[in-house]
């Protein structure tokens, strides 16, 4: 575990310092700018950005065009942030987006729609009151939302004492135990666990 922990503070101290060195704008009193603008500032570090850009860094398969999940990835609505929303909520938030930026109801958001009806008409991704959209993986939203604020690149082991750093590290020790597991099953010739017990002469040890 000290191990770990000490391999995972190097780490993100290097990580903390190329989101510094990339970040723009002052994250200050965000309630009074729009849902996009406080997403970009809180999860990206970026307060510079036009509609093209923003479309292309949610674009996340390079595709041109933003499918249903990538509207769900970027609202953060199946992190474990919502848990609480219902499926029948979270579809009606793509609903909504889906709406204003697929004039044409193609199923797709492409980058040109998006461009054109942010620029022209001046359209904006709502505010559905789900937070900033965590979309990026356990590392990243450790880093970006807890590391980086409490702690920074002159933090120390011993400094890692809050509840969700100790979370962060369990859940790496879970993640860790199952690959072991995981491995261990793979190189058994015979799963015993996957055989009903009833075939068994006796249940294993």
């Amino acid at each position: 575990m000290t191990r770990l922990i000490t391999v995972c503070l190097a780490l993100l101290k290097l990580s903390t310092l190329a989101l510094a060195h990339g970040s723009h704008g002052d994250e200050g009193d965000l309630k009074d700018l729009d849902w996009a603008t406080r997403h970009m500032i809180e999860e990206h570090h970026i307060g510079n950005f036009d509609p093209a850009s923003f479309f292309s860094l949610h674009d996340y398969d390079n595709s041109g065009v933003w499918t249903v999940n990538e509207v769900r990835r970027t609202y953060g609505l199946d992190d474990s942030s919502n848990a609480h929303l219902s499926e029948v909520r979270k579809q009606q938030i793509v609903q909504d987006v889906f709406a204003i930026f697929d004039p044409l109801k193609t199923g797709l958001i492409s980058q040109a729609d998006f461009v054109r009806l942010c620029r022209q008409e001046g359209k904006k991704l709502p505010d559905f009151g789900t937070g900033p959209g965590h979309h990026g993986d356990m590392e990243y939203e450790y880093e970006i939302h807890h590391f980086e604020k409490y702690h920074g690149e002159d933090a120390r082991e011993e400094d890692l004492t809050h509840p969700e750093d100790i979370e962060h590290f369990r859940l790496h020790d879970d993640m860790e135990d199952a690959q072991i597991e995981q491995d261990r099953l793979a190189q058994m010739e015979i799963v015993e666990k996957n055989i009903p017990s009833k075939f068994l002469r006796s249940p294993p040890q």
